[in-house]
C-alpha cells in the first residue's frame, strides 16, 4: 500500500482525497459536474463533498460565512469559521469514507483558506494553517486539482452571489497568488490544468491527470 498523506487515518487499499481548487469564474462548479457523470458512466463509486458545507452543520456555517449581511465580520472570525465548517466535515464525513476505502472529492479544502483568508485578506499563509491545523488532524489530500486561470481572464459575469465573490479585483490577484505559492511548496500533490474554452476539453485533461495519479480509472 503506498504512503498516506491523511496521516491519522488508515485508508484501504483504493482509498483517495482528491480536491479541486480555483479562483472565482475558473469553471470549477463544470469540471465537478463533468467528472461525476465520467465517473457514474464508468461505474467508480465517490463521494462528492463541497467546502464550506456537506453537512448540516457545516451547511450552517456557509451560510454565515457568506451572507452579505454579515460585512461585519472580522477576517480572524472568517477563517476560523471556515475552519469549524472543515472541522466538521472531516471528522462527519472525510475520515469515515476513507477508512471505508472509498474516493472522495472535495470542492475547495484548507488550500482554499490559505488563499483566501491567508493572502486575499492578508492574515498571512501560517496563520491561517496553524487555524486549520486542529481542523484537518492531519487529514491532506492526496491529489489537489487547480484550475490555474488568472482572475483577469477568468468567465465570472457580473452577478456576485455572495459575500466572498463581490470582493474587488485586487483580492482576487492575491487570492491567485496565494494558490501559486502554494503549488511551489507542494507541486507533487498539485495538477495543475489551464482550463480551455472548450470545457469538454478540459475535463479530459483532468481524467487523464486523475488516471495517471491513480485516483481513477
Amino acid at each position: 500500500m503506498r504512503e498516506n498523506l491523511c496521516y491519522t487515518v488508515k485508508k484501504e487499499k483504493y482509498a483517495m482525497f482528491v480536491t479541486f481548487e480555483g479562483s472565482e469564474g475558473v469553471g470549477k462548479s463544470t469540471q465537478l459536474r463533468l467528472l461525476k457523470e465520467y465517473l457514474l458512466r464508468t461505474g467508480q463509486d465517490a463521494v462528492y463533498i463541497r467546502e464550506p458545507g456537506s453537512t448540516e452543520i457545516s451547511e450552517k456555517i456557509r451560510a454565515i460565512i457568506l451572507d452579505k449581511s454579515n460585512s461585519a465580520m472580522s477576517y480572524v472570525t472568517e477563517a476560523m469559521l471556515y475552519a469549524a465548517s472543515r472541522a466538521q466535515l472531516v471528522g462527519e464525513v472525510i475520515k469515515p469514507a476513507l477508512k471505508e476505502g472509498k474516493l472522495v472529492i472535495c470542492d475547495r479544502y484548507i488550500d482554499s483558506s490559505v488563499a483566501y483568508q491567508g493572502y486575499g485578506r492578508g492574515l498571512g499563509a501560517d496563520v491561517v494553517k496553524k487555524i486549520n491545523a486542529y481542523a484537518i488532524d492531519g487529514c491532506m489530500p492526496d491529489v489537489t486539482v487547480f484550475l490555474d486561470l488568472p482572475p483577469k481572464s477568468n468567465w465570472r459575469g457580473e452577478r456576485r452571489a455572495d459575500r466572498i465573490e463581490e470582493q474587488p479585483d485586487d483580492f482576487f490577484e492575491r487570492v491567485y497568488k496565494g494558490y501559486l505559492d502554494e503549488i511551489a511548496l507542494s507541486p507533487s500533490r498539485f495538477v495543475c490544468i489551464k482550463p480551455d474554452l472548450d470545457k469538454l476539453v478540459t475535463s479530459e485533461n483532468i481524467i487523464d491527470a486523475l488516471r495517471q495519479r491513480g485516483a481513477i480509472r
